[in-house]
């Protein structure tokens, strides 16, 4: 069952009360019930007036109300600041909006700063936990490689010729096991992120997308080494994931990547002329939510752009 507004309830409420009170004066005055036209016009004239008297008062303190709902409604959560409309300022046209206005400010901004503390400490643990795994492949597992391909190298030394080919392809494919471990040890944790700076990091992550099929080049403006450490890494991480995303969903012939820098705003492209995705794939493994959340973190916005066979453009932009 659908509520009535408040509006709605007050206005049927003041005339049903002027009407009974019109009808106990009329009485008053001398009136009989019998005289039914004479009471009716005057009650009905006092619900008309009733009417017009509320509608007049009422909407004048009602429609800012009305107006500060409506904008409250299209507040987007997943963008900084939660997009507020300009309107919602903590200054309402009555104290009643007033009011509302200013304890909506304080949550959202409580809200706010709740999600980018929560967000960083996240952020930081699975950064760190990276970190520790990568450690772990490179100090252990590496080594242990390291020793069997020692090990395979004695031995076919001292095999018989029969058995030389075997033992070569076997320490071939250890070889290659321990590329690929270094590989995902590095993309764990960009120590080139570290080490270079993220120019350097980010021409690391082009370089490597190019080795992987598509012809990919990086063009870069303005000086990063700045920027704070959460900074640089969320723009890695970006670039990283839509660059993954070119190599391995895409089927990307060609991808471009921008990063210039203009004062305190640091922007990021990535385009690709691949195979592109309609909205309802958007959520799909391509981890666009997880770029989403990485740039609120550090008060930036990501605006992906793609439509079936045009292609991707993703976007992120840090002041």
């Amino acid at each position: 069952m659908r509520r009535r507004n408040l509006f709605t309830q007050v206005v049927a409420l003041n005339a049903a009360l002027v009407c009974l009170t019109a009808l106990f004066a009329a009485t008053l005055a001398g009136l009989e019930l019998h005289e039914t036209g004479l009471v009716l016009v005057v009650v009905l004239s006092a619900a008309l007036i009733s009417l017009v008297v509320n509608l007049a008062v009422l909407r004048a303190r009602f429609e800012p109300l009305e107006n500060l709902i409506d904008e409250m409604e299209k507040v987007d959560l997943s963008r900084p600041g939660a997009n507020l409309p300009p309107s919602i300022d903590g200054r309402g046209e009555t104290e009643e909006v007033e009011r509302i206005e200013l304890a909506f400010l304080r949550m959202m901004r409580r809200l706010e700063a709740e999600r980018r503390r929560a967000g960083t400490a996240a952020l930081r643990a699975q950064e760190e936990e990276r970190a520790r795994v990568a450690r772990d492949l490179h100090d252990e597992v590496n080594q242990s490689l390291t020793g069997l391909l020692l090990r395979l190298e004695a031995a076919r030394e001292e095999a018989p010729p029969e058995l030389e080919e075997e033992l070569s392809a076997t320490k071939a494919l250890a070889n290659q096991a321990m590329n690929e471990l270094l590989s995902l040890a590095r993309q764990l944790r960009p120590t080139a992120l570290d080490d270079l700076g993220l120019k350097a990091a980010v021409g690391g992550l082009v370089e490597q997308a190019a080795r992987a099929g598509p012809a990919a080049r990086l063009e870069s403006e303005g000086d990063f080494s700045d920027l704070g450490d959460d900074v640089q890494l969320v723009i890695y991480r970006v670039a990283q994931e839509a660059l993954s995303n070119a190599v391995r969903h895409s089927e990307a012939r060609r991808v471009d990547v921008s990063l210039r820098r203009d004062g305190p705003a640091v922007e990021l492209t990535v385009r690709d002329d691949g195979r592109g995705f309609a909205f309802a794939e958007s959520e799909s493994g391509l981890g666009l939510a997880g770029m989403r959340e990485r740039a609120l973190l550090v008060g930036g916005h990501l605006q992906v752009e793609s439509r079936p066979g045009r292609g991707t453009l993703v976007t992120l932009r840090v002041s």
